[in-house]
């Protein structure tokens, strides 16, 4: 009897909206999940992104909503706006440092690492999770210019999966989103990076 391998997903989710936005299609989130429960023991999937602090309504809480109630761990942490030396209004709101932080955290308890983010900086983050023995998949796009993912980040990987191979298992047209209460997963509109 072969032991089956535990995993946990990590989606950098304005890095990864991003990357399905260029190549042409939404992520069904649902599908997702589904894909890598067959591929071994999935022990955590999460989803980070930062969010607007307007109460009144932000284009991504349909969708943290619905990853929350479907299995997915949402971490979530406001935006930050501020002025750039020429006085432009920025908005500001990366999750690598919780991100980097669950990974390590939850590396003793895992065989592979599901990374969406295309983002060089995970490239240090990757390393030390494989010096604790874990496989590190990164799955972003390097077939569009320019590329969506950092050649430091692809070659760190123990593998690259391209994300637009993925689309036929993942993907879904963006007019078939129906609304929240068909889980089908909304597409993220608001990246705040």
């Amino acid at each position: 009897m072969s032991r089956v391998e535990k995993l946990a997903i990590f989606i950098d989710g304005p890095n990864l909206h991003a990357t399905s936005k260029a190549l042409g299609f939404e992520i069904d989130y649902q599908r997702l999940l589904e894909e890598y429960r067959r591929q071994g023991r999935l022990l955590r999937a999460f989803y980070y992104t930062a969010i607007a602090e307007d109460p009144e309504y932000s284009s991504i809480r349909p969708l943290i909503d619905w990853l929350d109630y479907n299995g997915y761990i949402v971490v979530t942490k406001p935006t930050k706006e501020f002025l750039d030396v020429g006085g432009r209004r920025k908005v500001k709101g990366n999750m690598n440092i919780e991100l980097a932080v669950d990974a390590m955290e939850l590396a003793a308890h895992i065989d592979q690492m599901i990374l969406f983010s295309g983002d060089g900086n995970f490239r240090s983050l990757v390393e030390a999770v494989q010096r604790r023995g874990v496989s590190v998949t990164v799955i972003s796009t390097n077939t569009i210019q320019p590329p969506m993912i950092a050649d430091e980040l692809r070659r760190q990987a123990d593998d690259f999966i391209e994300l637009a191979q993925l689309k036929p298992k993942l993907g879904r047209d963006p007019t078939e989103w129906l609304g929240p209460a068909t889980g089908a997963g909304k597409p993220e509109s608001a990246s705040a990076e």
